[in-house]
């Protein structure tokens, strides 16, 4: 018997993989398959069949085997790290009843039936009347109970991703509680579903308690690999399932970001900024922080709702050019279009960008804005204003987060796509003007997963003792502070007073165009 080893499964949206590490958080094997993140019966609509992540998962598994069976048979635990907001109808075999509706989904839901007025009076006291009723109609429950509701009349279950693979595995309904991210009736504060039945989440969520799977802390055992799927997977049967967390938690942890005084920023599809504490806080009125990979502590988060998703939609719009060239030098088009940001000085002359592609959820009328074009702008001048107007986005949420925790920011840790740009990482720092921390591998939420993993095992005997371990920065970009002033002005003079300034016109273009609500 060799050294122990932890399987970490990162399901994302558009790819899943599986990388086995050791205790010092060193890659001994990888594997990952790409696959269409959804598909659209309707303009608007992102959905995803859940076989397709099972699926994928035995192809990660099996190909692991192949390449080093060694490393698989010396695993000695799973932990499942998965995408959020995305339910799965099953019946009493766990069998799936229709398609995922995804997170990036934008249907809604009609709603007609009025909440009970007793919470109908408690949102219109806080002003969260409009917030609440676009959150009830973005409920994919709230969709299918209306559209369909003979599926949901034989929904045994209604899971999240991480909750489907983990029964796969097991044939146990099971989950972790840091996987319980979604429009949902789970009590954030406490770690669990909602107790009283006279909660406003069973009001404006609308799913019934026995259609909940059990729920468990993180690093707590969901199960064992069952015979059907040690031979759908090449796994050891009786192998461990350990319960995980939130693609997002996870990440948070594979960064080291455990502790007061630092924040984590996730470049990915949907941008986020997240600290992690013990303390509840709610970093916008009535949004909760989530449940950290860490047991009983939480992270208040910020979103960028399409971060940088705003990537390839520049890619597609006007970086055809990049794409053809990136071609034939074999490198990603990103890769090409970082090496020209440093022809932009900062503040790209003037042209700023608000990043709400999507709206935010606080500001259901707010749209993307781009101001202060002039005849010497050009597509990279738009390429670099957009990753500084979401730096802006989350710069704007870090102050939030610091003021409602009481807790400064001094440091900042980086993962997610854009993190593997040394440009992108220079610009962090010179916006926020902290150090910025890049950790030795991209795979942070596949590393957060096996640091839950090997502290459960009690390899380590705390968080603390296996981040300082497993968690290692290959690289620290600091501000240039001629930068930072530019930035900090631009910041607080420009981009900070865009709200004020534009609202009215955001709701007057939906009024006159009538452009949906969300």
């Amino acid at each position: 018997m060799g050294e122990n080893y932890v399987l970490a499964v990162d399901c994302g949206t558009q790819s899943i993989r599986g990388i086995i590490f050791d205790k010092k958080g060193n890659i001994i094997e990888s594997e990952k398959q790409e696959f269409k993140p959804y598909f659209s019966l309707q303009a608007g609509w992102a959905e995803q069949n859940a076989d397709v992540y099972w699926n994928n998962l035995c192809k990660v598994t099996g190909k692991l085997k192949e390449k080093n069976p060694d490393a698989l048979n010396n695993v000695i635990s799973v932990v499942i790290s998965a995408l959020r907001d995305s339910g799965v109808c099953v019946d009493k075999e766990g069998n799936p009843l229709r398609p995922s509706i995804m997170w990036l989904d934008q249907r809604m839901a009609k709603c007609r039936a009025p909440l009970s007025k007793t919470h109908r009076t408690m949102f219109l006291a806080v002003g969260m009347t409009r917030t609440i009723n676009i959150t009830r109609k973005q409920a994919k429950s709230n969709w299918i109970k209306e559209n369909e509701p003979e599926i949901w009349e034989k929904t045994y279950k209604f899971l999240q991703i991480s909750g489907y693979l983990n029964f796969k595995l097991t044939g146990n309904f099971k989950d972790s509680s840091a996987c319980q991210i979604g429009h949902i009736p789970f009590n954030y504060k406490k770690f669990k579903w909602e107790e009283s039945s006279s909660s406003w989440r069973w009001d404006v969520f609308g799913i019934e308690p026995d259609k909940l799977c059990e729920i468990v802390s993180p690093g707590e055992i969901l199960g064992y690999i069952t015979e059907e799927s040690s031979e759908a997977t090449g796994l050891k049967k009786g192998l461990k399932i350990l319960a995980g967390a939130s693609d997002k938690g996870c990440e948070t942890l594979g960064c080291g970001c455990i502790k007061e005084g630092c924040a984590s920023i996730s470049f990915g599809t949907t941008a986020t900024a997240q600290i992690t504490t013990d303390k509840w806080i709610e970093p916008l009125k009535f949004m909760p922080s989530y449940p950290a990979a860490v047991p009983e502590k939480y992270n208040p988060e910020i979103q960028i709702y399409r971060g940088y998703w705003m990537i390839s939609w520049f890619k597609k719009e006007f970086a055809e050019k990049e794409v053809e060239q990136s071609k034939n030098m074999n490198i990603s088009a990103e890769e090409l279009l970082n090496k020209r940001l440093s022809e932009i000085p900062p503040g790209s002359q003037g042209l700023i960008l608000q990043p709400y592609w999507s709206p935010h959820l606080t500001k259901p009328d707010a749209k993307g804005s781009i101001i202060g074009f002039s005849d010497v702008h050009t597509r990279i001048h738009i390429y670099r204003a957009i990753i500084e107007g979401i730096n802006y986005g989350l710069m704007n949420g870090i102050e939030k987060l610091e003021k409602k925790s009481g807790i400064p920011v001094k440091t900042i840790m980086v993962s997610g796509g854009g993190s593997q740009s040394d440009a992108i990482c220079q610009i962090t720092a010179d916006m926020f003007g902290r150090p910025v921390k890049r950790i030795h591998t991209h795979e942070a939420s596949s590393l957060g997963a096996a640091i839950i993993g090997f502290v459960s095992e009690g390899l380590y005997k705390n968080y603390d003792d296996a981040v300082e371990n497993m968690v290692r920065y290959e690289k620290q970009f600091f501000p240039d502070y001629e930068n930072n002033r530019i930035y900090k002005t631009l910041y607080s003079k420009v981009y900070k007073k865009l709200d004020t300034k534009l609202k009215f016109l955001y709701l007057h273009i939906r009024m006159i165009i009538n452009y949906p609500e969300w």
